[in-house]
C-alpha cells in the first residue's frame, strides 16, 4: 500500500470515528421506563392515560371524599410528586384541603412522553383529575418551570372537558376553581416581550445559561450533548452555581436539608433526557400560544389567578414578571421584597399561598 493510500485510509477512519463520536454525543440513550424488564420498579399508584402512558401520583391532606378543596400541585425542574411542601397536617386539616401531586411525564415513575408539549401537560392534568374523580372543580398550583402546565390550563381547560373514549363531551359545570403560579420561569421567546426588556434580562443570565436556553430553543436536538459534555460550563442549576440562590433561599435550603427525602433518587431514574432536558425543550421552545395574550378565563370573578415572585430571584428576573402582570391585570401579583426562587418551600409563604387561593384571604408578606 502506498503512503498516499495509507493516508486516505487513516483519514477515512478518523472521519468515521468522528461521525460516530458526534452521533453518540448528540443522541440520548433510550429511557429506562418504569415497569419494563430493564426499567425501575413501580412503587407508586398510577393512572393509565388515554394514549397508554402512565402517570404516578401522591395524595396528601384531608381524605378526598371529605375535602372542602382539592388542589393539584405541579412540581418544577428536577423534582417530583414528592416535592417538599411545608404544610403541616394540622394546617391541611384546618383548610380542609386534599392535595394531589404527580410526576410529570418522564419524571419519577411517570412514563416519558416523546410528544410532550405545553398543551399536552394541561390535558395530563385534566385526565388525572377526571380519573381520580376530583369532581366538578379543582385548583392548580405550579412552581418554577412547572408553571407552563398552569399557563396551559388557563388556556385550554378553564372550563374543562371530560373524555369518553375518543370523543370529547363538554361538561358545562366542570371548571378550574383557581390557579397560582409561583416564580414562573420566563420563556424569553414569548412574542409580546419588548425586545429591549427581554435582551436586558437575558444578558443578566450567566453565559452558560444563555447558551443552554438558546440551544433549547433553536437547536433542541443538541441539548443532550450540551447538558452532558465536559468541555464547557453548561447549566448553573445542575452545576449548583452559588449565584442561583440568595440569602433567603440559602436559609430555606438549610431547613429543607433537615427533612428526609427518601425518593429523591427516583427523580431522574428513567433518564435525564426525558425528564430534565425535555422539560427545557418544551418550556423554552415555541409555545402554541402567547400567555400575555390570554383573556381572563374567569371574567365574572368565579375564580382567581395569582402570581408570586421574589424580588431577589436569581433565576427569574422580577422585571419580566412585572411586565407579565401589567399585561394581564386580572392576575393578582405578589412580590416578596427579599424573596428568592424557593418561596413555596417557606412555611409562612406556602400557607399564605394556599389561604389566598382557597379562602380568598389577602396575604401578609413578610
Amino acid at each position: 500500500m502506498s503512503s498516499s493510500e495509507m493516508f486516505t485510509v487513516a483519514a477515512s477512519v478518523l472521519v468515521v470515528s468522528a461521525v460516530i463520536y458526534v452521533y453518540r454525543s448528540v443522541k440520548p440513550p433510550p429511557p429506562k421506563i418504569c415497569g419494563t424488564p430493564n426499567g425501575p420498579p413501580v412503587s407508586s399508584p398510577r393512572i393509565k392515560l388515554n394514549d397508554g402512558r402512565h402517570l404516578a401520583y401522591r395524595e396528601r391532606g384531608v381524605a378526598k371524599e371529605h375535602a372542602k378543596y382539592k388542589v393539584i400541585l405541579v412540581h418544577g425542574f428536577d423534582s417530583s410528586k414528592d416535592i417538599y411542601l411545608p404544610l403541616s397536617q394540622d394546617t391541611m386539616d384546618e383548610l380542609g384541603v386534599y392535595i394531589l401531586s404527580f410526576d410529570r411525564a418522564g419524571y419519577g415513575e411517570s412514563d416519558p412522553n416523546p410528544n410532550r408539549s405545553v398543551k399536552s401537560e394541561a390535558y395530563d392534568i385534566q385526565e388525572l383529575a377526571d380519573q381520580l374523580k376530583l369532581g366538578q372543580k379543582f385548583y392548580v398550583i405550579g412552581m418554577s418551570i412547572g408553571t407552563h402546565p398552569i399557563w396551559a390550563c388557563l388556556k385550554y381547560i378553564p372550563h374543562r372537558h371530560s373524555y369518553k373514549y375518543k370523543f370529547v363531551t363538554k361538561c358545562l359545570n366542570c371548571r378550574l376553581a383557581g390557579a397560582t403560579l409561583v416564580v414562573p420561569v420566563i420563556n424569553y421567546w414569548w412574542p409580546s416581550f419588548p425586545p429591549k426588556l427581554k435582551n436586558e434580562a437575558y444578558k443578566k443570565q450567566l453565559k452558560r445559561d444563555q447558551c443552554k436556553l438558546r440551544i433549547a430553543h433553536y437547536a433542541p436536538a443538541l441539548l443532550y450533548w450540551w447538558m452532558t459534555q465536559k468541555f464547557f460550563p453548561y447549566s448553573s442549576i445542575l452545576q449548583r452555581h452559588p449565584i442561583i440562590l440568595n440569602k433567603r433561599d440559602l436559609q430555606t435550603v438549610q431547613k429543607m436539608s433537615q427533612e428526609p427525602m427518601p425518593n429523591e433518587h427516583k427523580i431522574r431514574q428513567q433518564g435525564v433526557h426525558e425528564s430534565l432536558h425535555r422539560d427545557m425543550m418544551v418550556h423554552f421552545g415555541n409555545w402554541e400560544f402567547d400567555p400575555m395574550e390570554l383573556k381572563n378565563p374567569f371574567p365574572n370573578n368565579e375564580a382567581s389567578v395569582h402570581l408570586w415572585q421574589g424580588h431577589e430571584d436569581k433565576l427569574v428576573p422580577y422585571e419580566m414578571q412585572r411586565y407579565v402582570a401589567k399585561k394581564l391585570p386580572w392576575i393578582r401579583y405578589h412580590e416578596v421584597s427579599d424573596g428568592g426562587h424557593l418561596l413555596i418551600h417557606e412555611s409562612s409563604l406556602c400557607v399564605a399561598m394556599f389561604r389566598e387561593l382557597l379562602l380568598g384571604e389577602e396575604p401578609i408578606i413578610a
